[in-house]
């Protein structure tokens, strides 16, 4: 299966469903979204390395959710849309869509278009800054973790969990310290929340997880 995750968003089902039978058969691994508001809630929670987005969506339109990804990631993004007016393309090149395809299109121009871009961007890529504790991988650039080789989901937030523990091993935090350091300050979270991220965090790494011990009374710590 590719490394590759994209996230394809457009209001029509249909739509979503060719696009993504024809991802998937070209090796792409694909999580669909139908709003602007499910786009970015998939983002939260998903790494991705491409979106694909309509711009006339209910509750959010592309454009809207184009700016506000470029405003935390420089992931390349198409716009595949119905809207082909010239202005329209030129305003979604100056937020930051990294190409523009106007609907009726080729489905299998549209795969050959997602492989040219992530060739482009991978070429342009600056070296990866990897972490790697024996079967246990992280990829700080990409945001992605793999055990043995198999890419893991993380959410973000279970993502730079792993990251501090990786970058501290051996020593104990308690979690305050950890809700503050991960969550950051002004976080609404608790120390539940701490907890139930560690619990899920182990399910998904499976015997990896074995790393992250819990120190009774004090906390926790990533030992290897």
């Amino acid at each position: 299966m590719s490394r590759y995750k994209i996230l394809l968003a457009d209001d029509e089902a249909e739509m979503l469903m060719l696009v993504s039978s024809y991802l998937e058969k070209a090796g792409y691994q694909t999580v669909t979204a139908e709003d602007g508001v499910a786009v970015l809630a998939c983002w939260e929670r998903l790494a991705f390395d491409l979106v694909i987005l309509d711009i006339m969506m209910p509750k959010l339109d592309g454009f809207i959710v184009c700016q506000k990804l470029r405003e935390v990631s420089n992931v390349p993004i198409i716009m595949l849309t119905a809207k082909g007016e010239e202005l329209d393309r030129i305003h979604g090149l100056k937020i930051g869509a990294d190409d523009y395809i106007v609907k009726p299109f080729s489905p299998k121009e549209l795969v050959a278009r997602v492989e040219a871009l992530l060739r482009r961007s991978n070429d342009f890529r600056p070296q990866k800054q990897v972490l790697q504790i024996g079967d246990l991988l992280l990829d700080l650039e990409g945001h992605t973790a793999e055990v043995q080789g198999k890419r893991l989901n993380l959410t973000r937030k279970e993502f730079s969990l792993l990251e501090f523990f990786f970058n501290h091993k051996g020593q104990v935090f308690s979690r305050e310290q950890l809700l503050d350091e991960v969550w950051g300050l002004e976080s609404t979270g608790t120390l539940r929340t701490v907890d139930t991220h560690i619990k899920t965090l182990r399910i998904k790494l499976g015997a990896t997880g074995n790393f992250i011990k819990t120190v009774w009374g004090v906390g926790y710590k990533f030992e290897v």
